[in-house]
């Protein structure tokens, strides 16, 4: 591992980011979660106890990291807490070792309404949000009229704030029974919570800065995928903010010399959740199949997962828009059972073979996957730990993926564990 890695998801979300940064937290000093909101769900496993984080960098879980959520962070606070709650009564202490910014941008109940209200009125045109009110949390930063963690320490610019939210949102506030519109509410429960986070609060970006001239090991960790950045992905239906690594750059204040590696996750086929294109979708047994086997329902929402083969045009686009050095794919051994495994290596589009992702959502709607296929090795590799282990035809599959992409693999998981991975 180099001195500081960026993990970032290289498809549509869910790849398993959060037991690679478990993995690698072990040789790291600090982790860093910067961007995205508690629509995240990072799922470990760890002595056959199972975590699921929303928010908290996945590092907390080995003693003695440092862990920050920097300002491109939308965070929601209850959500926090409740997450630092089960956390202490699993025995993870996180006291002087969870940072948050000032400068992020708070989640709060009316954010939720409004993605509830925007996604019905979207009718059969949804982007399938998690409705956990990121979407309206980053229109309002962009808009500035946001609420930030720092506003929660100075009573009277809170309720100032608050009180400009049913003028500025007139057409949601309309519900006067939903106590998700009641500022007053808001305003009591931010401040019953605000002593509590208040120690928490940290100039992240200074911070990390001091780290760098100390020669610590820094951790970057983002959440859902290349394919879902709000400027790289497939716009509309994508999240709201810069998944890639450009996102970790802004959302924590650091120039683009601090990331000496950056780590692209990938399942060994592909899923995504929500509407919005998915060129190699299978809805047929296969695609069951994948879902059943790899257990794809959202760790956030409990929503099944769109799922379907590897897609290596997306993922060569990943790649070559984050400048991703290593791969770390997991979910290997969900493709045991399956004598036939295809990958998709081309696009056509009208009649034309293409090997790029198309900008124009309308074109990436219309094309067809190009497929290769492999035999399948029909034998376990579940728990598998070594590469050498490995079936002669799951390292054709391995091998094929490096050639077209020109990327290392650096990691393989077999299983949900931390032990069952195969470190390259």
């Amino acid at each position: 591992m180099s001195k500081n890695v960026i993990v970032i998801g290289s498809q549509w979300g869910d790849e398993g980011k959060g037991k690679v940064v478990d993995l690698l937290a072990e040789r790291a000093d600090v982790v860093v979660r910067f961007q995205g909101g508690a629509n995240a769900g990072h799922t470990i496993m760890t002595g056959g106890r199972k975590f699921v984080l929303h928010l908290i960098p996945s590092g907390i879980l080995h003693p003695g990291k440092i862990c920050y959520i920097g300002n491109g962070v939308v965070l929601d606070p209850k959500c926090l807490i409740d997450e630092l709650d089960a956390l202490y009564n699993e025995g993870i202490e996180t006291v002087g070792r969870l940072f948050i910014s000032p400068a992020a941008n708070l989640v709060l109940p009316y954010h939720k309404l409004m993605d509830q209200s925007d996604e019905k009125r979207r009718e059969g045109d949804g982007i399938g949000t998690t409705l956990r009110g990121i979407g309206p949390a980053y229109r309002d930063k962009v808009e500035r009229c946001g609420i930030r963690v720092a506003d929660l320490f100075s009573p009277e610019r809170l309720r100032a704030r608050l009180a400009l939210q049913p003028a500025i949102k007139a057409q949601y506030f309309s519900c006067e029974n939903d106590e998700r519109c009641d500022i007053n509410k808001i305003f009591n429960n931010l401040m019953d919570m605000a002593p509590r986070l208040k120690p928490l609060v940290a100039d992240i970006s200074l911070r990390l800065a001091e780290h760098k001239k100390e020669g610590k090991s820094i951790l970057f960790e983002g959440a859902q995928g290349v394919m879902l950045d709000v400027d790289l992905g497939t716009y509309p239906f994508t999240t709201s903010s810069n998944t890639s690594v450009g996102g970790a750059l802004t959302g924590l204040g650091i120039g683009p010399k601090m990331i000496d590696e950056v780590v692209g996750v990938v399942k060994a086929y592909t899923t995504r959740v929500g509407a919005g294109p998915f060129p190699t979708e299978l809805s047929d047994t296969v695609g069951m199949a994948l879902r059943e086997n790899g257990g794809e329902f959202g760790a956030t929402t409990g929503r099944p997962r769109r799922t379907g083969w590897l897609d290596l045009v997306a993922l060569r686009y990943a790649c070559r828009t984050n400048g991703i050095d290593k791969l770390a794919i997991n979910k290997l051994d969900v493709l045991d059972k399956f004598d036939k495994i295809k990958v998709g290596v081309a696009y056509e589009l009208d009649g034309v073979q293409i090997s790029d992702v198309p900008l124009d959502i309308s074109d990436l709607c219309r094309v067809k996957p190009v497929y290769k296929e492999f035999e399948g090795w029909m034998v376990p590799t579940t728990g598998l730990t070594s590469y050498d282990r490995l079936p002669e035809k799951a390292k054709e599959y391995l091998k094929f993926i490096v050639e077209i992409l020109g990327v290392k693999i650096g990691l393989i998981s077999t299983g949900p564990g931390r032990e069952a991975t195969i470190m390259m």
